[in-house]
């Protein structure tokens, strides 16, 4: 791997949803620039859609928590800013120690969503948002 990790990480998560959206039967299409608030756009059946990808490694409670907001640095440090939930039509979410990817609608939730891939250690299972609901593109 190369020295900027993070990025290395983003890359993954793209090449992984890109398979996995392929499998699906969608055509992937590459916006030309980086600046862009989606990473992807599909293409199925006369629909296009826009997709943020996101890699995620499970917390130690085996979930992901994904928050919508981007971040980046400059002379005052990090700064965070609110995700336009109107330019995105999805969220592809890759986690690593699944080697899955999960999909969802950001309009349907608030700030974030936490996605459990491991059961809870009381058994909870209402009000809950288990990985196998999120496999296939809504």
């Amino acid at each position: 791997m190369y020295k900027h990790h993070t990025k290395n990480k983003g890359d993954l998560g793209v090449l992984k949803a890109k398979l996995d959206l392929f499998e699906q039967g969608f055509l992937i299409l590459n916006p030309e620039t980086e600046h862009a608030p989606f990473d992807l756009v599909i293409y199925r059946a006369g629909v296009f859609r826009r997709i943020q990808v996101k890699y995620r490694s499970l917390n130690k409670r085996g979930a992901l928590e994904i928050a919508f907001r981007s971040s980046h640095c400059d002379t005052k440090g990090v700064v965070f800013r609110a995700v336009n939930k109107s330019e995105i039509d999805l969220y592809a979410i890759y986690c690593p120690e699944t080697d899955e990817c999960y999909y969802f609608n950001p309009c349907s939730y608030n700030k974030s969503i936490t996605i459990r891939v491991n059961a809870p250690r009381n058994n909870q299972c209402e009000g809950l948002n288990f990985a196998k609901q999120f496999r296939k593109v809504p």
